[in-house]
């Protein structure tokens, strides 16, 4: 049994030290283990239309039409995205809608689904 922690991003047990980091091989995910013990929750705070605290992974719904900038196309109301990821700036939330591809959306657009 390995006293390695879970990987942080998909909650594999299967760790692996490399060097001074601790490498996920599900996933691909590398972080440093001093990082994580210290300050986990040290980033930015991002809260969706409602104030509900959004997180890495979480199923979001858009709240208003979007357009999509450069396309005649819309993310309609209601359109739900799984699996987001935060990012830091404007355009805090990286994803894949479903029908258009890999965008950034602004947090104050969608709600935690």
């Amino acid at each position: 049994m390995s006293d390695l922690p879970n990987c942080p991003e998909c909650d594999s047990e299967f760790t692996y030290e490399d060097r001074d980091l601790l490498v996920c091989p599900t996933c691909g995910h590398e972080w440093n283990p001093q990082d994580t013990a210290a300050g986990a929750a040290t980033g930015p705070v991002v809260r969706d239309a409602n104030g509900n605290e959004l997180t890495n992974g979480d199923t979001i719904t858009v709240i208003k039409d979007l357009k999509v900038k450069g396309s005649s196309t819309v993310v309609k109301v209601g359109t739900k995205v799984k699996n987001i990821r935060l990012v830091e700036g404007d355009h805090d939330i990286d994803c894949k809608i479903p029908g258009i591809g890999a965008m950034q959306l602004k947090s104050e657009f969608v709600k935690k689904a």
